[in-house]
């Protein structure tokens, strides 16, 4: 390959909404859910194996907005989230769609944990539901009741965090949501009060927009609509909870005012555990957590940065770009939605402390 970034040919032709790699190390596959109301599918690699435009190679179609999509127990299934209120499983093999459960508004977030063979979705209505999917029994959700709408979702093998409005954050252990799934039908389907194993406040002063949690289950990074993002541990003991910190990022110097950005994207690398942030700058950063410093910043691109993922071996950084609406336009200019894919060196990634 020439470059080191391409851009992947077939883009969705509105705002995309989240964009999500396969988890497996050795596949090139990834999936982006858009409010062109479809999830496409592509693959980095062409016919003969080889990495190039990317291909898209399906597109399933939504009865309303996507606004959330991940992998399942491997690249044959994907779950989704949208406006129609349903989560989904798409059968990417047979193209076949199943509606899992339906909230009472739309659902935001949608994920799915390997370790407890779990699907957990989190609707407007204020609620999740955490789905059992390792069993053919036709078992209801347990619905999980929320202090306020969620906003953004993340897990590692133990841990839930659902960030919400009010600045408000939950954690929860999987392992005892998993066990919900396990009560009778008739207990299931009411609201089940689920103590959760941390309640926090956010360490930002404004709205949380994103929330992505480190691949070696030790905490969680969230970022703002007021241009910064906060690092923190989960261990609540005192040593640990005073390493947690915030900073400032995505903002850009117009006639000597400092004009800020949200920060709409976050996503850890599986390998070295540093981060990539993407904003409504159209900036996308690099991040060593542990160090508290920034390794690189990328070109800027003409549109608000909207997702931001890494391949599952860490070789790849896709980059999601479509209009946030920051210059008060409400339209999507023709070519304007894109996804840049970038093929990382392999220390680009890499933090300060990596061995």
């Amino acid at each position: 390959m020439a470059s080191n970034q391409f851009t992947v040919a077939s883009p969705p032709s509105d705002a995309i909404s989240a964009l999500k790699f396969s988890p497996d190390p050795e596949s090139t596959q990834f999936v982006v859910s858009s409010w062109d109301k479809n999830v496409y599918l592509y693959d980095l690699r062409d016919e003969n194996g080889s990495v190039g435009e990317g291909k898209l190679l399906q597109r399933f179609e939504h009865r309303a907005p996507v606004l959330d999509v991940c992998y399942g127990a491997n690249d044959n299934e994907v779950y989704t989230a949208g406006l129609d209120w349903d989560v989904r499983r798409i059968n990417l093999a047979t193209s076949e769609q199943t509606v899992l459960s339906s909230h009472d508004a739309g659902v935001r977030n949608v994920v799915y944990s390997k370790e407890h063979s779990l699907v957990v979705s989190a609707s407007w209505d204020s609620t999740l539901h955490v789905h059992r999917v390792d069993t053919s029994a036709d078992i209801p959700p347990a619905t999980v009741p929320l202090p306020s709408k969620p906003f953004s979702m993340s897990l590692t093998a133990t841990k839930l965090v659902v960030a919400m409005a009010s600045r408000s954050l939950h954690i929860y252990d999987l392992k005892a949501l998993a066990l919900l799934t396990e009560e009778s039908g008739e207990v299931v389907n009411n609201k089940i009060e689920v103590e959760p194993w941390q309640r926090r406040e956010s360490s930002l002063k404004f709205m949380t927009r994103c929330v992505a949690c480190m691949p070696n289950d030790d905490g969680y990074a969230s970022s703002s609509i007021e241009g910064r993002v906060a690092v923190e541990w989960f261990d609540p003991s005192p040593e640990s909870q005073a390493r947690k910190y915030a900073f400032k990022c995505h903002r850009q110097a117009a006639e000597d005012v400092d004009v800020v950005y949200p920060v709409n994207a976050l996503a850890f690398h599986p390998v070295y555990g540093t981060f990539a942030s993407g904003g409504g700058d159209g900036v996308v950063a690099l991040w060593d957590g542990i160090a508290k410093r920034r390794i690189r910043q990328y070109q800027k691109y003409p549109s608000s940065v909207a997702a931001v993922g890494f391949s599952g071996n860490g070789k790849y950084l896709a980059i999601a770009v479509s209009p946030g609406f920051e210059d008060g336009r409400d339209d999507i200019p023709e070519g304007s939605v894109n996804i840049h894919v970038r093929e990382l060196g392999e220390t680009e990634a890499k933090g300060k402390g990596a061995k």
